[in-house]
């Protein structure tokens, strides 16, 4: 889970360069997301992790933090 939430970080903080983000901070509530972004990032987690993000994963739960987004993937991955 350790390597995902790494790949996570990385990926994130490349849109947000100024920002160093825990993993456990909610980057809508800091409003960093758009809908544009929100969409990147299904994309990136699709593409990284070779896992299909379903519409009834699409929950602002599931990608609101680096924890949140490495437990989507371990869920989906298993």
């Amino acid at each position: 889970m350790e390597t995902n939430k790494a790949k996570i970080r990385q990926f994130l903080s490349r849109h947000f360069k100024s920002q160093e983000l825990k993993d456990d901070d909610d980057i809508f509530a800091l409003g960093f997301v758009n809908s544009l972004f929100a969409m990147q990032m299904v994309m990136f987690v699709e593409g990284e992790f070779g896992i299909r993000v379903e519409n009834e994963d699409l929950d602002l739960d599931n990608f609101r933090t680096v924890d949140a987004i490495a437990a989507l993937v371990e869920k989906k991955a298993a």
